[in-house]
């Protein structure tokens, strides 16, 4: 329905199946492709599943389909193809069953090219707080995984809402882009991203939580030591409690004289 109002054109296979079960695009392989998938389905196996050829890093967990989305999307990939999929959060650092096994095995083979941590409350459908995988066959930084913490970028566009503006997005993109190109305009920048080798994700048992990788967002130094900073605090708030105790005396010596007591 949306692809129809939209004007888009499309192809949804012959007719309504299951994508695992009963592939409709089992010949496409894609120059891009991004998806939602819904997150965290626990009843989508099924037995002629098993030894599928889309299990290149190992067998998805029955009881949950992150997995099984993330390599159905990379097999249908163009060697030169790029995906981008919303996915739980969970996904990015799960060792249930063999989930953590497979994204080693991902990290490993070099697919796994930008993680994204999102802010929460972006769904109207879902308080679960979601990330970006972007995957790539033949990425064009080799041996390196880019990370971008977006959780705190957020604006509040209602009491339960929030959004992420044009200038935010922007700000990822180019980013991304920059990293890409390798041509020295890409930086870490200490709380939002850090280009990652591998061999460091591996010390790290494979988790791809970008918060883990980033570090905390740099405070400026104002060059003002700390023992003077607590002096002038511990100075002024000499003087409001010596203030508090003047204005004390002077209710009390108000509200004597209208007769009452203390």
């Amino acid at each position: 329905m949306n692809l129809v109002i939209r004007g888009m054109d499309y192809n949804l296979g012959k007719e309504p199946a299951d994508t695992f079960t009963r592939n409709q695009h089992p010949d496409l392989r894609a120059d891009y492709c991004l998806a939602n998938p819904p997150f965290n389905i626990s009843d989508w196996w099924h037995a002629s599943l098993d030894g599928d050829a889309r299990w290149v890093y190992g067998t998805p967990p029955q009881g949950n389909a992150n997995y099984a989305w993330l390599q159905h999307i990379l097999h249908h990939l163009k060697p030169t193809g790029r995906a981008g999929i919303v996915l739980a959060n969970g996904s990015m650092s799960s060792s249930q069953n063999s989930e953590g096994q497979i994204r080693a095995a991902m990290v490993d083979a070099d697919v796994v090219e930008v993680m994204v941590a999102l802010p929460g409350q972006l769904f109207f459908n879902t308080q679960i707080p979601a990330c970006l995988w972007f995957l790539a066959k033949q990425k064009k930084r080799k041996g390196e995984v880019l990370f971008i913490d977006a959780r705190k970028l957020a604006t509040m566009i209602s009491r339960v809402q929030s959004e992420l503006t044009d200038e935010v997005i922007a700000r990822i993109s180019q980013t991304v882009a920059a990293w890409r190109s390798g041509t020295g305009d890409y930086q870490d920048i200490a709380g939002f991203c850090r280009s990652v080798p591998l061999a460091e994700i591996a010390q790290h048992g494979h988790v791809l939580t970008p918060g883990r990788y980033v570090g905390a967002e740099e405070v400026e130094d104002d060059d003002e030591a700390f023992a003077n900073k607590m002096q002038t605090l511990t100075a002024k708030l000499g003087e409001q409690m010596a203030k508090g105790a003047e204005l004390d005396t002077l209710i009390r010596q108000k509200l004597g004289g209208l007769g009452y007591e203390f």
